[in-house]
Protein backbone atom coordinates (compact mmCIF):
# COMPACT_ATOMS: atom_id res chain seq x y z
CA UNK A 1 0.00 0.00 0.00
CA UNK A 2 1.46 3.42 -0.95
CA UNK A 3 2.34 5.85 1.81
CA UNK A 4 -0.45 8.27 2.68
CA UNK A 5 -0.23 11.89 1.58
CA UNK A 6 0.54 13.89 4.71
CA UNK A 7 -1.46 17.14 4.99
CA UNK A 8 -1.43 20.04 7.45
CA UNK A 9 -4.49 22.28 7.34
CA UNK A 10 -4.13 25.90 8.43
CA UNK A 11 -6.83 27.89 6.76
CA UNK A 12 -8.96 30.45 8.46
CA UNK A 13 -11.62 31.06 9.51
CA UNK A 14 -12.37 27.99 11.62
CA UNK A 15 -15.44 27.08 9.57
CA UNK A 16 -13.40 27.00 6.37
CA UNK A 17 -10.74 24.86 8.04
CA UNK A 18 -13.43 22.44 9.23
CA UNK A 19 -14.92 22.21 5.73
CA UNK A 20 -11.51 21.43 4.26
CA UNK A 21 -10.89 18.80 6.93
CA UNK A 22 -14.32 17.27 6.30
CA UNK A 23 -13.54 17.09 2.58
CA UNK A 24 -10.34 15.11 3.00
CA UNK A 25 -10.69 13.23 6.31
CA UNK A 26 -12.47 10.25 4.74
CA UNK A 27 -9.85 9.75 2.05
CA UNK A 28 -7.87 6.58 2.75
CA UNK A 29 -4.77 7.86 0.95
CA UNK A 30 -4.60 11.17 2.87
CA UNK A 31 -3.45 11.60 6.47
CA UNK A 32 -4.12 14.82 8.38
CA UNK A 33 -0.92 15.41 10.37
CA UNK A 34 -1.91 18.79 11.82
CA UNK A 35 -4.78 21.20 12.18
CA UNK A 36 -3.23 24.62 12.72
CA UNK A 37 -5.55 27.12 14.34
CA UNK A 38 -3.11 29.99 14.76
CA UNK A 39 -1.17 31.14 11.68
CA UNK A 40 1.78 32.09 13.90
CA UNK A 41 2.26 28.37 14.58
CA UNK A 42 2.52 27.26 10.94
CA UNK A 43 6.31 27.30 10.70
CA UNK A 44 6.85 25.38 13.94
CA UNK A 45 4.21 22.78 13.17
CA UNK A 46 5.50 22.23 9.64
CA UNK A 47 9.00 21.78 11.08
CA UNK A 48 7.66 19.17 13.48
CA UNK A 49 5.32 17.26 11.16
CA UNK A 50 6.93 17.55 7.69
CA UNK A 51 3.68 17.41 5.70
CA UNK A 52 3.62 16.74 1.96
CA UNK A 53 0.98 19.47 1.58
CA UNK A 54 0.03 22.54 3.56
CA UNK A 55 -3.40 24.05 3.00
CA UNK A 56 -3.62 27.76 3.87
CA UNK A 57 -5.82 30.77 3.23
CA UNK A 58 -5.28 32.84 0.11
CA UNK A 59 -5.54 36.53 0.94
CA UNK A 60 -7.62 39.00 -1.02
CA UNK A 61 -4.78 40.07 -3.28
CA UNK A 62 -4.33 36.54 -4.69
CA UNK A 63 -0.60 37.07 -4.23
CA UNK A 64 1.66 34.35 -2.91
CA UNK A 65 1.57 34.51 0.90
CA UNK A 66 4.97 35.31 2.42
CA UNK A 67 4.89 32.08 4.43
CA UNK A 68 5.11 30.19 1.11
CA UNK A 69 8.53 31.64 0.35
CA UNK A 70 9.84 30.83 3.81
CA UNK A 71 8.51 27.28 3.83
CA UNK A 72 9.35 26.35 0.26
CA UNK A 73 12.95 27.47 0.73
CA UNK A 74 13.25 25.27 3.81
CA UNK A 75 11.11 22.40 2.53
CA UNK A 76 11.24 22.44 -1.28
CA UNK A 77 9.60 19.02 -1.46
CA UNK A 78 6.43 20.33 0.25
CA UNK A 79 3.55 21.76 -1.73
CA UNK A 80 1.15 24.48 -0.64
CA UNK A 81 -2.50 24.88 -1.62
CA UNK A 82 -3.93 28.33 -0.87
CA UNK A 83 -7.72 28.58 -0.88
CA UNK A 84 -10.15 31.49 -1.12
CA UNK A 85 -13.50 29.73 -1.60
CA UNK A 86 -15.52 32.90 -1.06
CA UNK A 87 -13.97 34.11 -4.33
CA UNK A 88 -13.96 30.64 -5.92
CA UNK A 89 -10.18 30.82 -6.17
CA UNK A 90 -7.32 28.54 -5.23
CA UNK A 91 -3.63 28.57 -6.11
CA UNK A 92 -1.11 25.73 -5.90
CA UNK A 93 2.49 26.64 -4.99
CA UNK A 94 5.56 24.43 -5.23
CA UNK A 95 9.30 24.88 -5.48
CA UNK A 96 11.37 23.81 -8.42
CA UNK A 97 14.77 24.52 -9.80
CA UNK A 98 16.06 24.82 -13.31
CA UNK A 99 19.15 23.15 -14.61
CA UNK A 100 21.16 25.54 -16.79
CA UNK A 101 23.95 24.85 -19.19
CA UNK A 102 26.45 26.87 -21.13
CA UNK A 103 29.07 25.92 -23.67
CA UNK A 104 32.58 25.95 -22.23
CA UNK A 105 35.74 26.08 -24.24
CA UNK A 106 37.32 22.60 -24.03
CA UNK A 107 40.68 23.81 -22.80
CA UNK A 108 42.59 24.59 -19.64
CA UNK A 109 41.58 28.25 -20.02
CA UNK A 110 37.92 27.28 -20.45
CA UNK A 111 37.96 25.13 -17.33
CA UNK A 112 39.66 27.83 -15.25
CA UNK A 113 37.35 30.54 -16.53
CA UNK A 114 34.31 28.43 -15.63
CA UNK A 115 35.60 27.76 -12.13
CA UNK A 116 36.45 31.40 -11.50
CA UNK A 117 33.25 32.88 -12.91
CA UNK A 118 30.74 30.26 -11.83
CA UNK A 119 28.31 32.91 -10.57
CA UNK A 120 27.69 33.93 -14.18
CA UNK A 121 26.31 30.47 -14.80
CA UNK A 122 24.12 30.27 -11.72
CA UNK A 123 22.34 33.55 -12.15
CA UNK A 124 24.78 35.77 -10.21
Amino acid sequence: MPQAIRVAVANRPRLMRELVLETIIEQSDIEIVAEIQNEDEILGIVEGTHPDFLIITLDESNQRPQICDILLRRYPEMKILALAPERNCSIFFWASFDIHSNQVEASEAGILKTLRYKSEYVGG
